[in-house]
């Protein structure tokens, strides 16, 4: 039963972040969840300082904060004329190093178990348990990162087109009255409360690896952001199973190896891709220097 709920939770977590990770690939802005995966220590050593306490609930809800707040401190930026990696560099950096300022000045006594809360192992999710009125209602990383997958599958649903048009063209999703600017802190969020709901789980490893890589493969695979979207999920949990089962195998780290499954699934849509694969250009290359030369 514990080797079901690591897996059930990469699948969920792969889930939700592939989700609106398409997103991030079309808007180029892959790197946003690592941004924000450095950018919300000053946020749960701030949580710490207020509530005098190390529980998990006061550090994540910290997190999420700076998380919004890094989204919108980028989008600042470049309204301002920074160029989109620029002022995600920028700002998390400037965040980080606060982050460590804070912990050097305040809390160099406190053990505030940094490894834990941003890079968690999903091998100990069957032991955090939930309780509800006395009752052991299972994995308590199942049901976050699994209310989280159903908030981005409903978001994302539901504002399809608004998300689909403000992605592809953003002047003419204004020129037929899409607010661009809420879609934008909209999907921005999603993606904040996404990583920062799986960090304690999975660790922000392999949320940043799943943000991009399933995404990236699917991209590679279809021209459809529909399927896209689908094939993003699908890659993400065979990613998560296979990658449970290889580190078994291996006995290495379950995160590691999810994500590395994740990395030779888009190697071969890379390689292979009837599209965008490299392969295939050098066959039809190749066919017609062939069918030059016969004429």
């Amino acid at each position: 039963m514990s080797s079901f709920y690591v897996i059930l939770t990469g699948m969920l977590v792969a889930g939700g972040c592939s989700i609106v990770g398409c997103f991030l690939v079309l808007r180029k802005m892959a790197m946003i969840g690592d941004a924000i995966s450095h950018a919300v220590l000053p946020g749960i050593v701030i949580a710490f300082l207020i509530s005098g306490s190390r529980d998990s609930v006061w550090m994540m809800f910290g997190a999420a904060v700076l998380g919004l707040l890094t989204v919108y401190l980028i989008q600042l930026f470049q309204q301002s004329g920074l160029q989109s990696d620029a002022a995600i560099g920028v700002v998390f950096t400037t965040l980080f190093a606060i982050g460590v300022l804070l912990i050097s000045v305040f809390a160099s006594n406190a053990h505030l178990d940094m490894d834990h809360v941003l890079y968690g192992e999903i091998a100990y999710v069957p032991w955090n348990t939930l309780e509800i009125a006395g009752f052991n209602v299972g994995p308590r990383a199942v049901w976050i990162t699994g209310v989280m997958f159903l908030i981005n599958l409903l978001a994302i649903g539901g504002f399809f087109k608004q998300f689909k048009i403000t992605s592809f063209d953003p002047a003419l999703a204004a020129s037929l009255g899409i607010p661009v600017v809420l879609f934008h802190y909209l999907l921005m969020s999603l993606v904040s409360l996404t990583t920062v709901a799986s960090f304690e789980s999975v660790g922000a490893i392999l949320v940043v690896g799943m943000l991009v890589v399933p995404p990236l493969t699917a991209y590679l695979l279809t021209e459809k952001l529909s399927h896209m979207i689908v094939y993003s999920v699908g890659f993400g949990a065979i990613s998560s199973v296979a990658g449970f089962y290889t580190a078994s195998v291996l006995d290495a780290s379950i995160a590691a190896c999810m994500l590395c499954i994740s990395g030779v699934l888009l190697l071969l849509a890379f390689l292979f891709s009837p599209s965008h694969g490299v392969v295939w250009q050098k066959l039809f290359q190749q066919r017609g220097i062939v069918g030059e030369d016969s004429k």
